[in-house]
């Protein structure tokens, strides 16, 4: 039955057209009572035919406010009968479709002055937006429309000036086509942006709690990324700040000091109480900055966030705990924030609970240390018998170890092993309860965060298992959203849909020469030097840069191109630093150019404002900074190969590209390995700039001490 011949009371008897879509979020809403269309030919011909305007809801899984919209208005019979009477209704998972959703949230921006989940746009049949926003409520409050009201207004409208939605429709789309574009910038790069930078980053810095900007407050791990490397040329005041951020949001809060991990952003300024959805790319980058940060500082509180993070990653966000012997790993999307439709219900604990656990580990030997557990517990973190969220507890430490080692007399050491098993015993209670929805789509440019992160900590930290992990993803990868030598978007339960974007290919790019610098295995490399091959040939712009979308995928109302850096870096960014990284491994001066004139046409508005451009900082800083180019021939189990590969990873090193084979490189070999051979067959280091390598070694200590710059 079709919309048009609903009445405004009838409603459907069965599943929408959403119940045969793969995206979670979409199957979320297939039994709505609203003639719900996914994104597609048939919704946008419907609209067509029936001269009707197009209500568009984005949204995504773990949103909270998006199940408020949906429990309020889409699951309401009435409401979905002024819809399907009026619109052709379509839903679209962001993550999916993040072309669609940039493109309207730029609209919604230009309409309302801010964006945000679930985004509620209304286009006309061509897909031109005239009116949009994000959450309406069921009832008019605090100034907002309620939905229905809305709905109405728009209808009639429609019917009786449609004329000037049209005409509002095309301001609106040349004010977005306008924004996606920067005006001329300086032919090279300037490097003293990059202090002006770091300079705004501190002006701006909150000192007393950490971060930047009032609740809600986001992480910014790319800034505190930036921020690490200018530290590494001298900069203290970057290195203070990133110590003091990252030590802000691991206290617990948004940080989830029973299970790791960490949520979506802090609702207060503190870091205290935090909006419970769990991102895989959160997870992924702040993983690695906290890696990077216990490289640099060498404190290994910043290692054990690192670890826990990943653990977490392992545990609850991927296929791992499910099918452990699988040759594929998988990581999902997401953690819903609510659990039996409860927002932090899994995470939060009452007095009672916590007491009678830690009493009952206790009597069964679980807690053997002399000292009462709950009396630790109560001092190590913020917990009253009335809650600090609801009547219930979100957990921050109050006091540190050392704190504690004074308060009880006993070594920190004990006092740190008395808190793991603390936290074992809870994270078991925690595991007995209804856990949060789970979007279990595989998403390729998230994934590729994921496999950068398992990379570097398996080669940092020197564990064998998380290069099991992140050569299992890479595999994943590579197998299913690889289909016929194109990259798809999103997998879920065996299907690949959706041609990928700009973002999945850069971040691919980047996380399998990660991965290739862990794992010297040629297929990495190859593999990433087709999918550069590929972006060049897809997603270039003439004008300069990249464009989001491919030249083979759906023509929107314009092709977007985002610059900005946002909870994920941008397409943009990413694709700089990737022509930055294959040409130190092909020595492609064309490509070194193609991204320097990028960087160089942004680098002035990311000095202005660094926190929305953090990762197109970080692509300046490594353009600036004297590349290092390694090449080693050698085979994994030689001893000096150890020595060399020891010696490389002691130390963290982001300005340097590692090449190596254990056979003589033939065809396929990154030209970094070519036209090199062996001192008396043993294994064989080459350290170069720009290509112009010392003599080279298999002596490992006169390998570091060119690694470091001297002579022998």
């Amino acid at each position: 039955m079709s919309s048009s011949s609903w009445n405004l009371e009838s409603k459907p008897v069965m599943p929408n057209r959403l119940a045969g879509e793969n995206s979670p979020y979409l199957l979320q809403h297939a039994e709505n009572p609203v003639d719900w269309f996914p994104w597609g030919p048939e919704a946008l011909q419907r609209a067509r035919d029936e001269a009707k305007p197009i209500f568009l809801s984005i949204g995504y899984a773990a949103c909270h406010w998006c199940h408020v919209m949906a429990h309020e208005s889409f699951e309401d019979p009435a409401t979905a009968a002024l819809m399907n009477a009026g619109f052709i209704n379509i839903k679209v998972d962001r993550e999916e479709r993040p072309d669609l959703d940039q493109v309207y949230m730029q609209a919604v921006v230009a309409i309302s002055g801010s964006g945000g989940w679930p985004m509620s746009v209304f286009l006309d049949p061509d897909g031109r937006p005239f009116y949009g926003g994000t959450y309406y409520p069921p009832q008019p409050r605090f100034n907002i429309p309620s939905f229905t009201q809305i709905l109405q207004t728009i209808s009639r409208l429609w019917k009786d000036d449609r004329a000037k939605l049209v005409e509002s429709s095309q301001q609106i789309i040349e004010h977005i086509h306008r924004s996606q574009f920067l005006p001329p910038s300086a032919a090279e790069i300037d490097p003293t942006l990059v202090e002006k930078a770091s300079l705004r980053l501190a002006q701006s810095y909150d000192w007393k709690d950490g971060g930047w900007g009032r609740a809600p407050k986001f992480p910014q791990p790319v800034a505190v990324e930036f921020l690490l490397l200018r530290s590494m040329a001298g900069d203290r005041m970057a290195l203070d700040i990133s110590n003091h951020a990252l030590q802000a949001m691991a206290r617990g809060g948004m940080y989830d000091l029973i299970g790791g991990g960490f949520s979506r952003y802090s609702t207060d300024d503190r870091w205290l109480i935090p909006h419970f959805e769990k991102m895989l790319y959160d997870n992924a980058q702040l993983a690695r900055v906290y890696l990077h940060a216990f490289m640099i500082t060498g404190e290994p509180f910043f290692r054990e966030v690192c670890e826990r993070t990943l653990d977490f990653m392992l545990r609850e966000l991927s296929n791992h705990k499910a099918d452990p012997d699988s040759a594929y790993l998988s990581f999902f999307s997401s953690l819903d924030a609510d659990s039996e439709g409860v927002e932090g219900k899994y995470y939060v604990w009452n007095y009672e609970e916590v007491r009678h656990a830690l009493a009952a580990a206790q009597n069964q030997t679980e807690l053997s240390f002399n000292l009462d557990p709950f009396e630790l517990f109560q001092a190590a973190y913020t917990f009253t018998e009335q809650g600090n969220f609801e009547g219930h507890n979100v957990l921050q430490r109050k006091a540190d170890d050392q704190i504690l080692s004074e308060m009880f007399d006993l070594p920190v050491s004990l006092i740190q092993e008395s808190l793991k098993k603390i936290n074992r015993v809870l994270l078991g209670v925690r595991q007995e309860r209804i856990p949060p929805g789970l979007d279990d789509k595989s998403l390729t440019a998230w994934n590729a965060m994921a496999l950068v992160a398992f990379a570097e900590a398996a080669r940092y930290l020197k564990r064998d298992d998380y290069l099991e992990a992140a050569k299992k993803n890479a595999n994943f990868l590579l197998r299913s959203l690889m289909q016929e030598g194109k990259l798809k978007r999103s997998w879920r339960l065996g299907r690949a849909l959706n041609a990928a974007y700009l973002e999945d290919h850069a971040a691919l790019i980047l996380a399998l020469i990660a991965l290739y610098q862990s794992d010297p295995d040629l297929r990495w490399y190859t593999q990433a030097l087709h999918l550069t091959e590929e972006m060049l040939k897809s997603f270039s712009d003439p004008d300069g840069g990249f464009f989001d979308t491919g030249s083979g995928q759906e023509q929107l109302i314009l092709r977007p191109k985002d610059l900005q850096d946002n909870a994920t870096p941008s397409g943009n960014s990413q694709a700089a630093t990737v022509l930055l990284v294959m040409a130190g491994y092909t020595g492609s001066s064309e490509w070194r150019h193609m991204a320097e004139k990028m960087l160089a046409s942004v680098q002035e508005i990311a000095a202005q404002y660094p926190t929305a451009f953090a990762n197109w900082l970080c692509g300046l800083d490594f353009a600036l900074h004297p590349s290092q180019e390694v090449a080693l021939l050698a085979e994994n189990s030689h001893p000096i190969t150890r020595s060399f590969v020891n010696i490389l990873w002691q130390e963290f090193r982001p300005y340097t590209l590692v090449a190596m084979s254990a056979d003589q490189p033939g065809p396929g070999s990154p030209p970094l390995l070519l036209d090199k051979t062996r001192i008396d067959q043993q294994p064989t280091a080459f350290v170069c700039k720009n290509f112009t390598c010392r003599l080279p070694t298999n002596d490992p200590q006169e390998f570091e001490r060119q690694l470091h710059g001297q002579s022998s």
